[in-house]
């Protein structure tokens, strides 16, 4: 199982690598209006240019959840008391993990895997939907008199209506969604629902929803400045946003549990039959005659003639004979 986990990891960042950095899936290329207002803001610049360039993102994005993952689990694994602790050794198919060792991984795992999965919905929703960036006209600078643009109304298809930079003009078709709002809202949503579900402050109520909303504030003010900057519309930003949330979120319920401990399931024993009751042996008890049956034995019959016969008598009540009695006597 433990080699099955590591082969999808790998699977899910070359996948990821494959959409950031290679021409193995080409963008959708979609048509434009004529002086279109709505792609028609300047070009803001390289992305290293920005407020909030990649870097600095992907670098909060790696750094704000690990340190906090980090000093939660060493803090909450010494606070606890001898008897609270974990004593077992948790054993996987190459390795020994100690309880601290093991969460650590886990959560970090779990996180690095969803990082890259955020990467992958979102360069994939980039490449198949090719929507236009705020500045794309600005970087795609089109010839409108060659194209016969006459009304804002008359609508471009042609694949080579730009002149611009080809870099440029495939980087202004990824648009929706935006990838670094995705990321940063994913990284937001997953170390706020840490703090919430892990952190147990009794000092102060503020501390956790302060620490969150500090979290989130970060996450929104980078989809902000992608608006501000005309990098994304505001749809682009919010899509992001529902990406990252989402993914999250069911990562930390369904995969992690919330982040509770694993429970080891007992071993299920086979149903066992109930057992027949033991028979005890059928004791023989001496018969018992009851008075009336040695009376019986001593009935008169009377034959036809009127002459007492007596039945015998059983062995037990017969009469002593006279030869017994004589010799008595």
């Amino acid at each position: 199982m433990f080699y099955f986990q590591l082969v999808i990891m790998a699977g899910t960042v070359l996948l990821a690598y494959y959409f950031e950095y290679t021409d193995t899936f080409p963008v959708h290329i979609q048509g434009f209006f004529c002086f279109d207002k709505a792609f028609s803001k300047p070009y803001p610049g390289p992305e290293d240019d920005s407020k909030a360039p990649p870097v600095l993102v992907y670098s909060l994005v790696t750094a704000i959840p690990t340190v906090t993952i980090l000093i939660g689990e060493v803090t909450s694994f010494f606070v606890k008391t001898e008897g609270a602790q974990e004593k077992t050794i948790v054993t996987a198919d190459c390795c020994y993990f100690n309880p601290l060792l093991r969460r650590i991984v886990r959560f970090l795992g779990v996180y690095s895997f969803g990082l890259f999965t955020t990467t992958i919905f979102a360069n994939a929703g980039q490449v198949v939907t090719g929507n236009q960036t705020p500045h794309f006209l600005s970087a795609c600078k089109p010839n409108y008199t060659a194209l016969g643009c006459q009304s804002p109304l008359q609508y471009i298809t042609e694949r080579r209506a730009c002149t611009g930079n080809p870099y440029l003009v495939a980087s202004a078709r990824k648009s929706f969604p935006s990838k670094d709002a995705a990321l940063s809202f994913y990284s937001a949503i997953y170390t706020v629902m840490y703090v919430t579900l892990v952190f147990r402050t009794k000092g102060t109520r503020l501390t956790k929803p302060t620490l969150c909303l500090v979290l989130l504030s970060l996450a929104v003010l980078v989809g902000v400045v992608r608006v501000t900057e005309h990098r994304n519309h505001w749809n682009d930003v919010l899509a992001g946003f529902l990406t990252g949330g989402a993914i999250a979120a069911f990562l930390v319920t369904c995969v992690i549990n919330n982040f509770q401990p694993t429970k080891i399931a007992a071993p299920v024993l086979p149903p066992q039959r109930p057992e027949p009751p033991i028979a005890l042996p059928l004791l023989s008890l001496p018969r018992v005659e009851s008075p009336l049956e040695k009376l019986q034995g001593y009935r008169i019959l009377r034959s036809h003639d009127h002459q007492p016969i007596r039945s015998p008598a059983p062995p037990d009540v017969l009469l002593p004979s006279r030869r017994c009695l004589t010799s008595a006597v």
